[in-house]
């Protein structure tokens, strides 16, 4: 067969048949979508349009940066003295030598192992394709331009002349060298950093804020059998995989059953009343004429008006019962059954691992025993799932994938089929024809855009469902959930794309051929053969190769829309300006957004894994790649540094599974590679590549041996860790497991409505609740007395509510509050306070969860003593009257959080009740009467103040 002839099915260009049917037709183009192309100039505008608008989104960046803290650095106002970044000038440009010289050493302190890892990955992969960008320049494309058929590659344009798809003899040698080098190259790459890595991992288990946590020293324990279910059961099943001979400190799961439920019920209800609240509040010197009504639920027996009730009755009194029914259940959880899940602790963290090493491949007594992970990483629900559970949950998480999977792809083919060639569309439809024909060049810059930009919008959605798949798969930790979230994203962006996308029109091709050849009265064998599988596939990724390196150009948009958080500002401005947010929202929306690591790996990963496939096939996808990883470097740098945080501290963890995914990339360029060669050459060809597999295999067995089990465990109980063991001291005091790591939901603070302060004159009037039909009686609403309502009296001036004045409505007044604790990232405050959550049981005056003290306070807003209207306080228990004017009494601290004026009523609720003070030395609230308090030495103490039963917050402190 001639060199001719071998192009035959992909080189010439192709036009359907006039005569055949628009259905047809579509199947021919299915068939054969590339064949002609508007690439050259898709290429030159897709580059135009990603570093002409980069361009501009950084300069914009620039100009807004020093305007908009808020936005463009939240974690410098809002981390602690120890993790707070470099502060930056105002200049265009001064946020640039910060970012440059931070190094890893100074951010390990500020951002967490994490974000570090991420950076050093970020690195690691510019200087793996700069390399192999050097090499595709100075050796791949001149073999490729000067090794082609001088006799098929004339005319043709230069993204064709740079494929081997025209290259016939010794000259596919040098995809084989090729081969061998990117492999030598990435396994370079990789050892070098698993050493680094291995070190700040090692790092971080020395840090003072790792030897500080418990969760350090303490084992999870699943699956435990239902006579073991006790403290002394789980003693038991430690005593058979511990060779320490130290005896821990044990806890079991209790069965909090539908405590998670009405606590989110709650919350709903809460942010609910808010936005009603909002809404009918936004101008409260001119309230709308009408009362807010929302749709009666089904269940609800109240009195209804065209089946809508009153919003702000409704909800309250929601709200109330939800209050109380969630203090009856944490009030009889000790009395439910215990779960079969639990923790032990022990006095020091080599102790801890030790066991954990030993039973790594264990079972004892049928349970699961591992390090545990930080409370909060957690996910409670899952905990409590059984063996068979699990595996049935995770076969029907495979067959959700596979059923999204299977959705996508002819999306995904009509994607590949028309977009990526417009001229395939207008066979089809002969009114666009025309159009292209008379607008070529601008339709070169639509097809250059449209594809790899409705890919990536497409691809924005499967993070959150995969998310959500994973937790209903049984995933036990947020941590692992987020692996395994990078794992089926990569795996559905490989499939979809280098499987789908990229081959999916030359297994079509080939099967035409096949019967084609078949209708000659061949057999089967033969019309195999003559159908030039290898060809096939071959020509077709040489000719989709020109969109992968439009679309990775527009990758670099990415990294710019990024930096300027173009989402971000016009969201916040849009909802600010037409929508009316709740003090909630907006103080939610000042904290510092958490970073998606398994999204940001995924995307990292995939393009990885096009450049290796694609390097030999079209060598400029290198270039454009090592470009992408050098700009986004820098950018994600400043981004983890000042805007993100990490929510859940993981200690590195992602890094085994980006190695692996790297190793199966090489392998996946390895096979696109032998595929190439064996199109063109003979077998032997193939079997120099075969090698490369081998030792990739061999590589990874080697580091998962040298490295894996130094990665996981801070000792494993050999000679040298029992001289470490010894060397860590006497233990220091015996924390309480029990509520360190205890359900959420029994100690979870509840929340209480916030409402503007501009409106606080207006709401008692339009409140009604529970004062009506308790005249006569005083009340006291979110631990401030007030009188009740009647048409003769004074307006109360407070209500069960949380007033939030303008100035304040701030993250950075809030980031200790338990209620907005899940905002701040493990890397934005104190470990040893965001790692292992105390119970907090009590509410503070301002009917909100205490605030844990900073060693860093909150920075407040400057403001002027106002001397605020008094009050009638004739009414009002001598012990609750206020002197709006009076300083603090006695030789109390400076009070930290979002009231510290010292004129206003609310900071000074308490002033003449004298220094009522907990015995470790914490301002007392004063619904904390009923429960123990766990205070810093482990004592317990009992506030006896007396309260009134029928309040809004005394079902509040029942914790």
């Amino acid at each position: 067969m001639s060199a001719a002839q071998t192009l035959y099915p992909r080189q010439t260009s192709f036009a359907p048949d006039a005569n055949l049917s628009p259905g047809e037709q579509v199947l021919q183009l299915i068939a054969n979508p590339f064949q002609t192309s508007l690439q050259t100039g898709a290429f030159w505008a897709s580059l135009a349009t990603s570093l002409g608008i980069s361009a501009g989104l950084a300069l914009l960046f620039c100009l807004i940066r020093p305007r908009n803290n808020v936005v463009y650095a939240p974690r410098l106002k809002n981390a602690d003295k120890d993790h707070a970044p470099p502060p930056i000038g105002k200049g265009l440009f001064s946020w640039v030598a910060p970012v440059r010289q931070a190094s890893e050493p100074f951010l390990m302190e500020k951002i967490g192992v994490d974000a570090v890892i991420f950076l050093r990955v970020t690195r690691m992969l510019r200087n793996m394709f700069l390399v192999l960008g050097l090499i595709g320049i100075a050796i791949m494309i001149p073999i490729n331009i000067t090794q082609g058929n001088r006799a098929i590659t004339d005319g043709l344009d230069a993204f064709a002349i740079m494929t081997p798809l025209f290259i016939f003899g010794g000259g596919l040698w040098a995809q084989v060298v090729m081969a061998w080098l990117m492999d030598l190259v990435v396994i370079y790459f990789l050892w070098f950093n698993y050493r680094r890595i291995l070190k700040l991992r090692r790092a971080y288990l020395e840090s003072p804020d790792y030897q500080r946590s418990l969760h350090a020293r303490t084992l999870l324990l699943r699956d435990i059998p239902g006579q073991l279910r006790n403290n002394e059961g789980i003693a038991h099943v430690i005593d058979e995989v511990n060779p320490t001979g130290a005896v821990p400190r044990t806890t079991v799961g209790r069965n909090v059953k539908v405590l998670p439920d009405l606590i989110e019920e709650h919350e709903k209800a809460v942010r609910e009343l808010e936005s009603v609240l909002a809404k009918y509040l936004k101008n409260p010197d001119k309230l709308p004429p009408n009362r807010p009504m929302i749709k009666a639920p089904g269940k609800y027996r109240g009195q209804t008006s065209g089946g809508k009730v009153d919003a702000i009755d409704y909800l309250t009194d929601r709200i109330r019962a939800l209050e109380m029914e969630i203090s009856d259940v944490r009030d009889r959880v000790d009395n439910r059954d215990a779960m079969s899940y639990g923790f032990a602790s022990w006095d020091q963290i080599a102790q801890a691992h030790t066991v954990a090493f030993q039973a790594r491949s264990k079972r004892p007594q049928g349970t699961k025993i591992q390090l545990a992970p930080r409370p909060n990483d957690l996910i409670w629900d899952n905990l409590a799932l059984s063996r068979a559970s699990r595996k049935a949950k995770r076969i029907m998480n495979g067959v959700w994938i596979a059923v999204l999977t299977i959705i996508w792809t002819p999306i995904n083919a009509g994607i590949a089929v028309f977009l990526s060639n417009l001229s395939n569309l207008a066979l089809v439809w002969p009114a666009f024809k025309s159009q292209l024909e008379a607008h070529h060049a601008a339709w070169s810059i639509v097809q250059g855009i449209a594809a790899p930009a409705i890919t990536s919008l497409v691809y924005l959605l499967l993070p959150s469902i995969f998310r959500r798949l994973q937790v209903r798969a049984g995933d036990v930790t947020k941590t692992e959930r987020e692996r395994h979230v990078l794992r089926n994203l990569y795996s559905f962006f490989t499939l979809n794309n280098l499987v789908v996308f990229s081959i999916f029109s030359a297994v079509w091709q080939y099967v035409t051929i096949v019967i084609q050849y078949n209708k000659n009265n061949n057999d089967l064998w033969t019309s195999l053969r003559e159908g030039q599988f290898f060809l096939v596939i071959t020509t077709t990724l040489c000719q989709i190769s020109p969109f992968w390196v439009t679309w990775l150009l527009q990758r670099n948009l990415g990294a710019a829309t990024d930096l300027a958080q173009l989402w971000q500002l016009t969201y916040v401005w849009f909802a600010r300006t037409f929508m009316s947010p709740t003090p909630r929202q907006n103080i939610e929306w000042t904290a510092p957004p958490a970073f998606d690591y398994a999204s940001y790996y995924n995307y990292f990963l995939f393009y990885a894994t096009v450049a290796l496939c694609y390097a030999t096939l079209q060598p400029i996808v290198l270039v454009v790649t090592a470009l992408y990883f050098t700009i986004d470097t820098f950018l994600k740098k400043y981004l983890l540094m000042y805007v993100f945080v990490t929510k859940t501290e993981s200690g590195g963890q992602f890094w085994v599974t980006i190695f692996n995914r790297m190793i199966f990339a090489t392998i996946l360029s390895n096979v696109v590679i032998a595929v190439v060669v064996k199109a063109r050459g003979e077998w032997s060809l193939v079997a120099a590549i075969a090698p490369l597999l081998v030792i990739l295999i061999a590589f990874k067995w080697y580091c998962m041996k040298a490295f894996d089990l130094d990665l996981k465990y801070y000792a494993r109980g050999a000679a040298q860790d029992s001289e470490r063991m010894a060397a860590e001291g006497k233990a220091g005091k015996a924390e309480r497991i029990s509520s360190k790591f205890g359900h959420p939901a029994l100690y979870q603070p509840l929340m209480t409505p916030m409402v503007h302060a501009k409106a606080r004159h207006v709401l008692a009037e339009i409140y009604h609740g529970r004062l009506n039909s308790e005249a006569g009686q005083s009340m006291t609403f979110s631990d401030i007395a007030m009188q009740p309502m009647s048409e003769t009296s004074k307006p109360p001036q407070n209500v069960p509510f949380e007033f939030v004045p303008e100035a304040q409505q701030d993250f950075q007044f809030y980031r200790n509050r338990e209620d907005f604790r899940s905002e701040a990232g493990d890397d934005l405050l104190s470990g040893s306070r965001a790692q292992t959550p105390a119970p907090s049981i009590g509410k503070n005056e301002f009917g909100s969860a205490p605030s844990t003290r900073d060693s860093s306070p909150a920075p407040t807003v400057p403001r002027q003593p106002v001397h605020r209207k008094q009050f009638d306080q004739s009414n009002v228990p001598a012990q609750f009257r206020v002197s709006p004017a009076a300083p603090p009494a006695g030789n109390l601290e400076p009070r930290h959080g979002p009231y510290t004026d010292p004129y206003d009523d609310r900071a000074n609720l308490l002033g003449s009740a004298g220094d009522i003070r907990t015995p470790n030395g914490e301002f007392m609230a004063l619904d904390q009467f009923r429960t123990p308090i766990e205070s810093r030495d482990g004592s317990e103490y009992h506030d006896n103040t007396p309260r009134d039963e029928l309040s809004y917050d005394y079902f509040r402190s029942k914790r």
